[in-house]
């Protein structure tokens, strides 16, 4: 891989974990609902949500990837049935959004990213509605894609295109970074590119997935596989 110009890197659960904060992000905003707009809370349960979740999901298919999207409508969705209209998104969705992107960095992550854009072009690349901004790692990545601005999530060869596209080398010397078997690696080596999983659980790979081009625990050891290859 001494080709590679560009890495594009996942950001959920291979720079932090993900899990905790959004169950964090949906218990507060759970919270902020039931004190402001309690007959919300009183006319739906958790599981209803979820399950207008899945109505909005199959009647929006084509804005299926843009998560912000469909937050947002299921958020109007549960006002307006409970007699409060859609007025109150904007701010339930900034209490989301807040503790959404309130995360802990794994240790090497900063340092490895650091060290990593001293010799690639860096971009961020997200099925999710992670904001760099606010957690403090813009000025560590020379772009951002997400999977609402390209139209699709990966594993969609749409998403990558893009990122290749941000990083200014060919799908061939970019290399991307990501946690998940079929999102991140099948995907990437299906639209071209080079593709490292990164395997913090020693996970046996799924066989049927195109293989990755290596495997680290963390985005830490990346430089030195990137040295030895």
């Amino acid at each position: 891989m001494k080709d590679i110009r560009t890495i594009t890197l996942d950001l959920d659960d291979t720079l932090w974990e993900i899990h905790p904060v959004l169950r964090r992000a949906e218990e507060q905003l759970w919270a902020w609902i039931a004190k402001h707009y309690p007959r919300i809370t009183e006319q739906f349960q958790r599981a209803d949500v979820m399950q207008l979740r899945s109505e909005v999901i199959a009647e929006f298919e084509d804005q299926s990837h843009d998560l912000t999207f469909l937050r947002r409508t299921v958020l109007a969705r549960l006002g307006e049935a409970a007699g409060y209209g859609d007025s109150y998104v904007d701010e339930a969705f900034e209490v989301f959004n807040r503790v959404r992107n309130d995360v802990t960095l794994f240790p090497e992550a900063r340092p490895a990213l650091v060290a990593l854009r001293e010799r690639f072009v860096l971009i961020a690349v997200t099925n999710g509605n992670a904001d760099l901004e606010r957690i403090g790692i813009r000025d560590l990545f020379d772009g951002a894609v997400s999977a609402a601005m390209a139209g699709a999530a990966k594993p969609a060869s749409e998403i990558f295109e893009m990122a290749v596209a941000a990083g200014g080398a060919s799908a061939a010397q970019t290399l991307h970074v990501g946690d998940h078997p079929w999102h991140d690696v099948h995907g990437a080596r299906d639209a071209g590119l080079k593709a490292v999983w990164v395997n913090r659980n020693g996970d046996e790979w799924p066989d049927e997935y195109l293989a990755p081009d290596g495997e680290v625990r963390h985005v830490g050891e990346l430089h030195a596989l990137l040295t030895q290859t």
